[in-house]
């Protein structure tokens, strides 16, 4: 004989196979997965805090009656809407694609869902965005760098939304920011190169408007040199935007200068493929002629004729530690994370010593 759960569960699929699958609620889903409203409640707001086991058992009663969630009404009755809102520069830099990813995955295991906007390194643009994320009442924001528009600070202290900074540290703001020293992680790259002898430098960098990341990198650049007494020629110094087709067109413009560099940095990475195909068509040879050294790692600097040497931002750890300060603090949650992340410099075929003889003159 059915029993009265059973005739319940065929009576919630019925609904939902002939269009009625808006009378289905939570109650029925429960009925259907044998498991109490209070638990299908936690496997979907608090997933893991329930079993991969009877989660797996929900999610295959929602699957079966069509079910979704009313958002609107969990928000009204938690204050929360489980949403995390990022705007990011761009999502076309190797390392912010990363991050987002990392994060992306932490936030889902946590029953959140994350929201991006690109502000194109426009702080108003930014600005507007963090409003329409605030308005549809995100519960927390990740940005990037410590850079905003003047009145942020005032919009986010009134309407109590917590906030973290990405992809830049200072010890000076430790706390509430999570990312790397920028100005640090390019003074080691320089002393690496001045280190192999290199007393000429070129800079093929990214416009620093509204970039502080790019700002403190070049800092760190002109302080390793300044230790040695060493200044970029003006001839040697190039900013534009950061693009491949810029990369070649800057390190062209550098290397028809005399003296000539023996070491040129580049400010990202697709400077710094541009800055080596340019190199190819100059018929120069990499590093024997000049070395070329970037930032960030993406795939292809490993897989060209000559693998580029670059600095490595560890940046799926960026993403995913931002996740987790970011439900620690809605969750009420002690989360220890290391705010400033991992660097390392990534040495290969493209760097090496200055050519004999080369002239400093």
């Amino acid at each position: 004989m059915a029993t009265r759960k059973d005739k319940q569960a065929e009576e919630t699929e019925v609904q939902a196979a002939t269009g009625k699958a808006a009378l289905v609620g939570l109650r029925q889903v429960a009925t259907t997965a044998n498991v109490s409203t209070a638990t299908v409640s936690r496997a979907i707001n608090t997933p893991h805090l329930v079993s991969p086991k009877l989660r797996e058992r929900i999610n295959e009663a929602i699957d079966r009656l069509g079910w979704v969630p009313d958002g609107t009404a969990r928000a009204l009755a938690t204050k929360r809407s489980s949403t995390i809102g990022a705007v990011f520069p761009t999502l076309t830099h190797g390392d912010f694609a990363r991050a987002t990813t990392a994060m992306q995955q932490e936030l889902q295991e946590r029953g959140y869902t994350l929201l991006l906007a690109c502000s194109d390194y426009d702080v108003e643009q930014e600005f507007q965005q963090i409003k329409k994320f605030i308005e549809r009442g995100v519960d927390g924001l990740v940005l990037v760098g410590e850079n905003h528009h003047p009145e942020l600070a005032k919009l986010l202290a009134r309407r109590n939304v917590p906030t973290i900074n990405t992809f830049v540290y200072s010890p000076e703001t430790h706390g509430s920011c999570i990312g790397p020293d920028n100005r640090k992680l390019f003074f080691d790259m320089t002393k690496y190169l001045i280190d192999m002898g290199h007393q000429v430098f070129a800079v093929v960098a990214q416009s620093v408007e509204n970039n502080d990341r790019a700002e403190a990198r070049l800092q760190g650049i002109q302080d390793a040199l300044a230790e040695e007494g060493i200044a970029v020629r003006p001839q040697h110094f190039a900013i534009g935007q950061w693009s491949i087709s810029e990369g070649r067109h800057l390190f062209h413009r550098v290397m028809t200068t005399q003296p000539r560099p023996t070491a040129v940095i580049c400010g990202n990475p697709s400077l710094a493929v541009g800055a080596y195909l340019e190199s190819l068509a100059m018929g120069l040879k990499v590093p024997d002629d000049v070395s070329i050294v970037g930032y960030d790692d993406i795939e292809v600097m490993s897989h060209l004729p000559v693998s580029l040497t670059t600095v490595r931002v560890q940046s799926e750890q960026v993403g995913r530690n931002a996740a987790r300060y970011l439900v620690g603090r809605l969750e009420g949650e002690d989360v220890e994370i290391p705010f400033q992340c991992d660097t390392e410099i990534v040495i290969r075929e493209s760097s090496g010593p200055p050519p004999a003889g080369q002239s400093t003159d």
